[in-house]
């Protein structure tokens, strides 16, 4: 078998989106989102692998801006949309188009790409590592409680229309942006994302409903949620808050949002599917226990040009290491680099001295956000430390004080 990759002509979007769903198992959208994908996909940026006349494989990246430690706005490919048919599998299509994208991903000048993985592990042969974690929790509000901090009885709570609210929200997130590594610049388009609301997949619930948090008139945060109801013969009302997205420039503004859904009539749990793993609301919980809490993989970070990576961001503490690269496919990568710096920035650039640390670009690219610490890669055996006391410095020195986090998929 032999395939040869294209760059995606936009006329074939249709039948190269529908080897995508089929790949996944079938068509599962609304007409709604098909529509906002094929608006927000870039062509260029897409790649099918075509044996014949069929489409075996498909590929695609968004040109994303990607908050990292010290508030830095970084170029990132947001690699989406692969998938390989059932036919195809395993005969190398995949292996060819990760190769292509990451060339072509460096020939652009970004330093990094990033994606999230239907399989994790999939894509750490790629050099991605696991970045960032997302918490889900479903909150037992009958028997939780909530430690409200003072002021939050200062807090306007209004329900606005989702759209009409469209604004106001996205002034929100674009502070919290620099705040948190790991969270996407909003790209043109994007913001019409958060507000899919398809009949048909509600689930049971109603439509997407938007509360507002004022102070003083100004807003200061919001949060986007559906209310499933279920009533029980036996107990009575039993319904679920589904929490879209929740967000919120002050503790006051926050806290007084998670009360307000707390307090939604015929509802005993508030579900929600994404938030950090340090999220504020664990400590706003009477009963951390009763709150649902689990984990899973988040988004998945590749560095692709090292010295522009490491310098793109700061570091919590001062940093003088060498770093041993191994990174067999993106070569350009491999060999000794010396990072220097500090909170006010960093320098980084091939070297001949002795290296500190033996890693891969696999664990640069779970470390590089600073959610999984250095220490604990080597202590799984994925670092070597060459240098005693090399790794407790560098370990450190990438460390961020909040955890990473991606709000949303791509």
């Amino acid at each position: 078998m032999t395939t040869e990759l294209r760059v995606l002509d936009a006329g074939q979007w249709d039948d190269w989106y529908g080897k995508l769903e089929r790949a996944f198992g079938g068509p599962a959208e609304s007409r709604e989102e098909r529509a906002l994908w094929r608006e927000l996909t870039d062509c260029e940026r897409s790649l099918a692998a075509w044996d014949g006349d069929e489409i075996a494989g498909t590929a695609g990246a968004f040109s994303f801006r990607l908050s990292v430690p010290g508030g830095a706005l970084v170029p990132a490919a947001g690699v989406t949309m692969v998938s390989v048919q059932p036919t195809h599998r395993r005969r190398g299509v995949l292996t060819s188009m990760m190769r292509r994208q990451l060339d072509d991903v460096r020939a652009a000048g970004e330093p990094l790409a990033v994606l999230t993985a239907s399989e994790p592990a999939i894509y750490g042969r790629f050099g991605y590592g696991q970045a960032t974690d997302q918490m889900r929790l479903e909150i037992d509000t009958n028997r939780v409680r909530l430690n409200l901090p003072a002021g939050t009885d200062r807090v306007r709570l209004r329900i606005v229309a989702p759209t009409a609210a469209r604004e106001a929200c996205e002034a929100v997130y674009a502070q919290r942006v620099a705040v948190r590594p790991g969270m996407l610049a909003r790209q043109p388009g994007w913001d019409r994302l958060p507000l899919l609301d398809p009949k048909g997949n509600r689930d049971g619930a109603g439509e997407l409903l938007c509360v507002l948090a004022e102070v003083d008139g100004e807003v200061r945060g919001y949060a986007r949620y559906a209310v499933r109801p279920i009533w029980s013969p036996a107990t009575g009302p039993d319904g679920t808050v589904l929490l879209r997205d929740v967000e919120a420039l002050d503790p006051v503004a926050y806290a007084a949002l998670w009360n307000f859904l707390f307090g939604l009539d015929l509802t005993s749990s508030v579900r929600i599917r994404n938030r950090p793993a340090d999220d504020p609301v664990l400590h706003l919980v009477s009963d951390v226990r009763r709150s649902g809490i689990g984990l899973r993989d988040g988004l998945f970070v590749r560095t692709v040009d090292v010295a522009a990576a490491l310098e793109a961001r700061t570091y919590a503490a001062p940093v003088d290491v060498v770093l041993d690269v191994e990174d067999a496919f993106c070569p350009w990568n491999a060999g000794r680099w010396r990072l220097a710096g500090d909170a006010k920035g960093a320098t980084c650039a091939r070297t001949g001295d002795s290296a500190d640390l033996a890693l891969s670009a696999r664990e640069l690219g779970a470390a590089y956000l600073g959610g999984f610490s250095l220490s604990a890669l080597a202590a799984a055996g994925r670092i070597k430390e060459l240098r005693p006391g090399a790794l407790a410095e560098a370990s450190a020195a990438f460390a961020s004080d909040v955890k990473p986090w991606l709000p949303h998929g791509f």
